[in-house]
């Protein structure tokens, strides 16, 4: 169990020191706050800046390519100054780069047709010059509009036509609209173009300047949504003249320490039991490696405080059917080198140290079951002793089958004894065991052929279902009807197991398409001598490049699919809701 147990406290103190007491307990950071009133809406002050501009700043200089050494004291930092300084550097960034854009493309557009500029209106006794871009296809139009025109470039494209006319000829007399190429001439454009990337580089350099303030602007942040919490939770105590009530949910392993700070405080503490009618906060808490496990499991459900933490067994269960998707050890060490070029930037955040662990994991398990199954990028081992490592044949349909469902059967079982546990208390942990033994009961006669001792398990373990399934603590008769429906639910657990063939049809697919583009690659450089060894090397790099990120994709998305929705189905009865610490947000000066 990785769950936290709770305890239920409150804390008395004076009405005058509350600002000055709760501060003190944000910065504890232990208690899950229970409101205990409505907190009611709060104007902005004068003061106050708005978070969205913070962000806003803040991930601008983020983004910035290079930064600077960061400035941890705040006796040179304004603010206000600095968020003014922030957005006009920002402003001016994208107006110069829209600008450099059109630019760049105006230039591109009239570098067929030359530097030019165009003569005053009596010069052409006031005729005009309209330039059309027409496809070289499409000239006999031109030469039938009885137009003045003349060809000026022309590319195995285009033609570059010139009209010349008093008025803009007739939509219908030209096979393409016209192209406008402004007043401008091109070595005006291309002066333009430089000056503007001098002072696009100048902003560059202001917004370089700009990244040393990082770190104060994360803790005005940071500060900023301290100050909002705390005055939250001021308004979700219970105030009575001149002393206040604040209540929470505490883990066990800090009651010592919040018995200290009522005691430095003279604030009276009172510690409670959680009611049995209660659903106090789910904690999780995993050892630091296996906290991926944790974010995945947070991220689609958070189990109910009464329940179980299944962090752990989708940790190694995901990376499990990871490798198996993947099965290929060649593509795990290419997925190796993508995580060793990321590893320092995935050091930023908790988040990302704890996704980094579980990457770590997948890639080792993958290149684990790849050398089992001896594929490397579709090919065979290399070495004659990475040959002998090779126990498994992707191939072998009807062992892949077997592995697949006996892994997903077990799978299920642990599901389903998990939930027994859960439901120790009552009959209806019964329930789960049955469908743990019916589910191994089937396996076993799927493997062994089935025989009198499996059927008598099967049945045993259906009729524990059907006697069991009520959810009263001592057994009555309308257990039976509970019963009843619950056995409709062996549809659903067969089909839930067969879902795990996905397992062996995912890898045999991905092992597949790498033979496929092998295969391709050797045919074609024997069909063409020469430049067929340039056109097989694309099409491995190509082929393997695609079938890379497809497995990766199937892998993460199926390898999860089975843990969150098969697994969940039988483990997991209840949702809980995540813990959320009245605490102060950490913020260490951000380094290169």
């Amino acid at each position: 169990m990785s769950i936290l147990r709770l305890k239920k406290t409150a804390l008395v103190g004076l009405t005058e020191e509350k600002v000055h007491l709760l501060d003190a307990l944000q910065q504890l950071g232990v208690m899950h706050v229970i409101p205990l009133q409505e907190p009611q809406p709060r104007n902005p002050t004068e003061d106050s800046v708005n978070p969205e501009r913070l962000k806003r700043a803040l991930q601008y200089l983020l983004s910035c390519r290079e930064k600077r050494r960061q400035v941890v004291r705040t006796r040179q930092f304004n603010l206000a100054d600095m968020l003014t300084r922030i957005d006009h550097n920002r402003s001016q960034r994208l107006e110069l780069m829209s600008r450099r854009d059109f630019l760049e493309k105006r230039i591109a557009d009239l570098m067929p047709w030359g530097d030019f500029s165009f003569p005053a209106p009596e010069a052409l006794a006031h005729q005009k010059l309209w330039f059309y871009l027409v496809p070289n296809f499409r000239m006999p139009a031109v030469e039938r509009s009885g137009l003045v025109w003349c060809c000026v470039h022309r590319d195995n494209r285009h033609a570059y036509i010139v009209v010349l006319s008093e008025q803009e000829p007739d939509a219908n007399r030209m096979p393409v609209a016209r192209t406008l190429t402004g007043q401008v001439p091109l070595s005006q454009l291309e002066q333009d173009l430089e000056d503007l990337e001098i002072e696009l580089e100048a902003i560059e350099a202001e917004r370089e300047a700009l990244t040393r303030w990082i770190y104060q602007l994360q803790r005005c942040i940071a500060d900023t949504e301290d100050r909002a919490f705390l005055d939250e939770v001021t308004d979700q105590t219970l105030d009575c003249e001149e002393i206040f009530a604040v209540q929470g949910w505490v883990a066990e392993k800090h009651i010592n320490a919040l018995q200290q700070f009522a005691e430095t405080h003279q604030l009276a503490l009172l510690v409670e039991e959680p009611e049995a009618d209660e659903l106090p906060p789910t904690q999780l808490e995993n050892p630091e490696k296996l906290q991926g496990g944790q974010e995945l499991v947070s991220f689609f459900q958070t189990p109910g405080y009464r329940s179980w933490d299944p962090s752990r067994v989708v940790f190694f269960s995901f990376a499990a059917f990871f490798a198996i998707i993947m099965s290929d050890a060649g593509y795990a060490l290419l997925m190796g080198l993508v995580l060793a070029y990321y590893w320092n930037d995935m050091a930023a955040t908790q988040t990302a140290r704890r996704l980094r662990s579980l990457a770590a994991t997948l890639t080792v398990t993958s290149l684990v079951w790849g050398v089992l199954v001896g594929s490397y990028f579709g090919a065979a081992a290399p070495l004659d002793w990475l040959a002998g490592l090779k126990l498994l044949d992707l191939q072998d349909f009807d062992a892949m089958m077997r592995f697949s469902i006996s892994f997903g059967a077990l799978h299920l079982v642990l599901a389903n004894l998990m939930m027994a546990w859960v439901r120790r208390t009552r009959l209806e942990a019964w329930a789960s065991v049955g469908w743990a033994l019916a589910v191994l009961a089937a396996l076993l006669g799927w493997l062994q052929g089935f025989q009198a001792g499996h059927w008598l398990l099967f049945t045993a373990a259906l009729l524990l279902v059907l006697l069991m399934s009520g959810q009263q603590q001592s057994w009555q008769w309308r257990s039976v009807i509970w019963g009843a429906l619950a056995l409709t639910n062996i549809t659903k657990l067969f089909g839930d197991v067969l879902s795990y063939l996905r397992l062996f049809a995912l890898g045999l697919a991905s092992a597949s398409l790498a033979i496929t583009f092998n295969q391709l690659s050797v045919d074609v450089a024997t069909a063409l001598p020469g430049i067929g060894v340039f056109l097989q090397l694309l099409i491995l790099l190509t082929g393997h490049l695609l079938n890379f990120v497809l497995t990766v994709v199937s892998g993460v998305i199926h390898g999860l699919r089975l843990n969150l929705i098969e697994f969940y189905n039988w483990s997991l009865a209840d949702e809980g809701y995540a813990f959320r610490p009245f605490s102060k947000q950490e913020v260490t000066p951000w380094t290169t």
